[in-house]
């Protein structure tokens, strides 16, 4: 972490989330303190997944959560009004219910099924499109985002995305992050 996450960060990566599910607590909240570290390094937002109590143990800019975690009002009741929030979605049902939540984004997908969400069915693009169409706050695109899929992306009109595996599988990660960076910014 100490050489990739700098790296994405210089490529232009705005964004980090710490999303660890199987990891031991002690595991977990180093990782964070050191990630944290960096993101303040570069002034970049660091937000915790699932748990708003580790998010302010460690000082984080925010807590993302899903479905069947805590609730959005408990984490803005935990980490305050200015905190980042998000929450995912994977159905219209669920958009639907998350436009009513005080949220700082929502996330739609995976567009397409992916390891990092093991056994969640992919939602299509056209989810992630109609949810951004309905919402006046950033909807994060999850799921096979990478260079090759990115252009498709942005002629849509989608505009925010979550990035994992063409980073973290990437030979030159910074390189990769530069390369999607810059071509988000030439459509903004």
């Amino acid at each position: 972490m100490a050489a990739f996450l700098p790296a994405v960060l210089r490529g232009g990566v705005d964004i980090v989330q710490l999303r660890e599910k199987d990891a031991p607590r002690e595991a977990v909240l180093s990782g964070a303190r050191e990630m944290r570290a960096i993101c303040a390094d570069f002034n970049v937002p660091f937000i915790m997944n699932d748990d708003p109590e580790l998010a302010m143990a460690v000082n984080a800019d925010g807590v993302h959560v899903g479905q069947d975690d805590i609730s959005v009002s408990e984490c803005r009741r935990i980490m305050g009004a200015e905190a980042i929030v998000g929450l995912s979605t994977h159905a219209p049902s669920e958009f639907a219910v998350a436009l009513r939540e005080p949220v700082t984004y929502r996330s739609a997908g995976p567009i397409v099924a992916t390891p990092t969400k093991l056994g969640r069915e992919a939602t299509g693009v056209s989810y992630a499109v109609e949810c951004q169409a309905l919402s006046s706050d950033p909807v994060f695109v999850t799921g096979g985002v990478s260079p090759e899929t990115l252009p498709g992306l942005l002629e849509l009109g989608l505009r925010y995305f979550v990035v994992v595996r063409a980073l973290s599988d990437a030979a030159d990660p910074e390189a990769t992050a530069r390369q999607m960076a810059t071509r988000i910014a030439d459509v903004l």
